[in-house]
Formats: structure tokens, sequence, C-alpha cells
């Protein structure tokens, strides 16, 4: 009887070992693995810009003096050359009747000094008068008629017909084709960024379409709190489309680098920080592993740090993990043969 008491009790505990064993491994956390390698990555880079005119001109005359009419409207095309505005002729018109006096006067006084009626240097002050009053009248002139500078568009008006000049614009007129961006590369890209490379451009208001500009100048400094440089990119914009204003954000690649890509599935990020991080599994544990992103892929993520080329990084799973930790493996495939793991059942 004695026999038979100790065989149970001895059964029973056999039973409690398995169940507990049983237990232990069930809490062993399963993972998925992907294993990680380098790859030629594009480099990138977004900026994000306005978009100016290629040039700006104000249209105003250098003296007060009432305008007379203004021919053009805001939103106006005008090509170069093409009167915009006309100012009281009243001066020009006095001007020219005086200028028009002087030359039948100097053509007496010249026909006298080559008859060596006068001397040298009567007719050098008379001929100096002369130019003088020429000067003056091609000045007026000028000022009386104002004319566009370029092909553009009027985008400002700040006076009416008959309004008295008092300083500001009358007009300005913005070439618009082409237009520039104006981006800040970091001073790293210096080095990379060359006269006419392209640059693809997206327009806000144009979700679906791409642009294609080229680089059409660098800025010789560099920023020294910021420690970037301006380069400005050029667009045809033949059609006059893209307006000056709109947010347009320019993509610039300067060529490819190898760089390891993961998986982001594996990005882990840390509360109340920037950080990143993954799992990096070897030999049955997994350690939490410190990432530098670069530029997102699709799926996947260019790693500028963090996890070396043919790691294996847990992509499910990982948050039920602690750094240390030993885990099961539900994809044993990914991993090399030579490499001794735990497999799941």
């Amino acid at each position: 009887m004695l026999l038979a008491t100790v065989a149970v009790v001895a059964t029973g505990c056999n039973k409690k070992d398995e169940n507990t064993t049983q237990n232990a491994e069930k809490k062993v956390q399963q993972v998925t693995l992907a294993q990680v390698t380098t790859e030629d990555v594009d480099q990138l880079y977004e900026y994000t810009a306005v978009v100016q005119a290629e040039a700006t001109n104000n249209i105003a005359p250098t003296i007060a003096g009432r305008i007379d009419a203004i021919y053009v409207e805001v939103g106006d095309m005008v090509k170069k050359g093409q009167k915009l505005v006309s100012m009281d002729a009243t001066n020009e018109a006095n001007l020219k009747t005086q200028l028009d006096n002087m030359e039948t006067s100097f053509k007496r006084i010249d026909e006298l000094y080559k008859a060596g009626g006068i001397s040298k240097s009567d007719w050098d002050a008379q001929k100096a008068q002369l130019d003088v009053l020429r000067s003056n009248y091609q000045n007026t002139i000028v000022n009386t008629t104002l004319t566009s500078p370029l092909n553009g568009v009027v985008t400002l008006r700040n006076y009416d017909s008959g309004d008295i000049y008092a300083g500001n614009p009358i007009l300005q007129v913005q070439q618009i084709s082409p237009v520039k961006i104006l981006i800040n590369v970091s001073e790293s890209q210096y080095k990379q960024v060359k006269l006419g490379m392209t640059a693809k451009v997206k327009i806000e208001v144009f979700e679906d379409e791409e642009f294609t500009g080229k680089v059409t100048l660098l800025y010789p400094t560099i920023d020294t709190r910021t420690h970037t440089f301006p380069v400005e990119i050029t667009l045809a914009n033949a059609n006059a489309k893209i307006r000056p204003g709109m947010y347009a954000h320019v993509t610039m690649n300067y060529g490819t680098a190898q760089h390891v890509v993961i998986p982001d599935q594996c990005i882990i990020k840390q509360q109340g920080s920037g950080d990143r991080y993954v799992y990096v599994y070897q030999n049955g544990k997994v350690s939490y592993q410190k990432v530098a992103l670069g530029r997102r892929m699709g799926d996947r993520y260019e790693l500028i740090s963090g996890v070396e080329s043919g790691s294996f990084v847990v992509i499910t799973g990982q948050t039920k993990l602690n750094n240390g930790m030993s885990v099961k493996v539900k994809n044993p495939e990914v991993l090399s043969e030579q490499v001794e793991i735990p497999v799941a059942e």
C-alpha cells in the first residue's frame, strides 16, 4: 500500500515537471526575422521653397508728376518695350521747344565758328549747353512714356490715371518665364552640387505633375549659423503655369551610396524621443540597437548606421521583447545553416 502511494506521488511530480517545462517553453517569445543587406541607394534630398520670379521691375518715373494714363491692369501679360504708363507731357513739350530753338541757334554759331567769327571757347560753351539740353530732353522722354523692360506679367498697381506720382512704384512687372527657386543646401553636399544638374520639382497646387529644373547659380558663401548655402534652380515655365509665391518641393539626386536597407516593420520608435531602434537577433537572443535612418523607400528604410549588413532583425513579435531576451524563431529558413538556433515548434 505504501509503495503504491509513493508511485502515485512520483508520477504526479513527473507530470508537474513536464508541465512546468512546457509552460516555460511557451513563455519564450516567438519572432519572425529578416536578413538585411547593403544596396546602392540613390541619395535623394528634398527641399521646400517658394517659387520666385526670374526678375522683378518696379515701373516709376525718376521725377514727380501727374499720371496721364495707365494702360494695363494687374494680371496682364506684357512684352518688352510695351507702353505701360504715360505721364503728363507738359515738361517734355517745353523742353522740346527749348531744344529746337537751341539747335537752330547753335547752327548759326557753328557757321560763325567755321568762318572765324567766334572763338573756340565760345563754341565749346554753346555746344556744352546744347548737349545738356539734349540729355535733359531724352531723360524727360523716358520719364514721360514708361515701358516694360522685360516680358512678364503685371503683379502690382498702386495708382490710377490722373493721380500724382508720389514715390511708390506705379506698376510692378515680374518675369515668370522662366521662374527660379532658391533652396538651402547643407554644407556636406557642397562638393556634390554642380551647375547644370537637374532637379525634380513638385508644385503643391499641381499635385500630379513633376517639373524638371536645372541648377543655374551656386552662391559662393556658406551661412555660418545654418551651415547651408543657397542654390538657384531655374524652371523654363514656358506656358507661365507656375507663378511666384507657389510652394515647391525640390528633389536633388547626389548619386548613390552603399547603405544597409531594412524593412519598416522592424523599426521601433522610443517613446518620448525621436530615437529609432531595432531588435537584432544572434545566437538565440535579441539585442536592442539604436539606428539612424535615411530616406524611406516604399516599405523599407535606408539605414545610415546601427546595423551591419547580413544581420538578422526582428520584424514581428518585437513589442514583447526586452534587450538580451531569448527567443524562438518562427521562420528559421532565413538563417544560415551554420547558425545554431532554437526552433519554434
